[in-house]
């Protein structure tokens, strides 16, 4: 015979009951914000921020007060400040002291994502999560990991680098974050030819141009005649500036801090920085009443008029040559 415990229930349902109000309260209210990159984004940092919040108090009335100090910090789209109208989740946990704290903390990671699952922030399809080992560690193990993952050079390992440089303390120790990233400069100095294996682990994106300048749209499934906007249009930016932000210690993960982070002696990249601010615009112009996250991503070039086509395909030219200057400037820094 099973024995319920009704208050344990009843605090089930109160926390579940606040997520829900929570995911009310985003869908109520997403509009006021949906044309513009910087309210949608700091909407999004609250309601996310809020959530984590009511996330680590339920652990706490579960398993007591946090045994160590710790840092929940983001990384993707939301810790680049980049997110549309839906976002997936990608979080990660740092804590204090050592491995035996690891399963207090999964747990609190467990219930971050349960909770962000139901305001309406779709779990990881990569599993980038603090509810996954992987992603939740004592500081000593994350300075550990990281010199793993830079010192195997796969393309697994540096994809998953590349993951976690873009991010950003939500709430916590923001001093264990940066500890890592420093650690990580350290690493990249010492062995410059690893900004060479990372620009080879982001060469290979999907072309949205062809030779004559025509769209080049998916031909099957949900995304026939669409572009898939993330994949081709942002990755030639998001990518270029991490990867110049890695080879000048630029701790920042947004990609416009990091236009405006760079030395003046990148003046030819900095100019797209314009690009990529119509860029963040176009996409909350085109897919605002986007219904899933999976939506959110997808255009669909038909129905596009002339002028929105032509200023696209400028920006996606830009983001090419973008892309290419960067080549140039990692092979230069590394043959020198």
């Amino acid at each position: 015979m099973v024995i319920v415990n009704h208050s344990d229930n009843d605090e089930f349902e109160a926390y579940i009951n606040c997520y829900l109000e929570m995911r009310q309260w985003r869908d109520k209210h997403i509009h006021k914000v949906w044309e513009n990159p910087i309210a949608l984004n700091q909407f999004h940092d609250m309601l996310i921020k809020t959530t984590v919040q009511k996330a680590i108090e339920k652990v706490e009335s579960e398993l007591g007060p946090a045994p160590a100090h710790f840092a929940c910090f983001i990384m993707g789209s939301g810790g680049r400040s980049e997110q549309s109208i839906w976002s997936d989740q990608d979080h990660g946990i740092i804590f204090a002291g050592n491995e035996g704290f690891k399963s207090y903390f999964l747990r609190m990671g467990e219930e971050i994502s349960n909770g962000l699952s139901v305001v309406g922030y779709e779990l990881c399809d990569g599993k980038v999560m603090s509810s996954n080992p992987k992603w939740c560690n004592s500081v000593a193990s994350w300075e550990q990991q990281i010199s793993n993952w830079l010192n195997e050079a796969s393309w697994e390992s540096l994809r998953y680098f590349s993951t976690f440089f873009d991010s950003r303390v939500l709430i916590g120790e923001d001093g264990f974050l940066l500890r890592l990233k420093e650690r990580a400069f350290n690493h990249l100095r010492k062995d410059p030819y690893l900004y060479i294996r990372l620009f080879e682990n982001i060469r290979h994106m999907k072309k949205g141009l062809g030779i004559l300048g025509q769209f080049l749209p998916d031909s099957f499934g949900k995304e026939t005649r669409c572009i898939n906007m993330k994949e081709v249009i942002f990755f030639p930016y998001i990518n270029s500036l991490r990867l110049l932000s890695l080879k000048e210690g630029i701790f920042t993960p947004s990609t416009l801090a990091r236009f405006q982070q760079l030395p003046n002696r990148y003046n030819t990249i900095k100019k797209y920085q314009v690009d990529f601010e119509k860029l963040l615009h176009l996409r909350l112009y085109f897919k605002k009443h986007s219904k899933s996250y999976e939506d959110v991503h997808l255009l669909n070039v038909d129905y596009l008029a002339k002028s929105e086509k032509q200023e696209l395909k400028q920006i996606m030219k830009h983001g090419y040559r973008l892309f290419n200057e960067t080549k140039h400037i990692i092979n230069k820094g590394c043959s020198s």
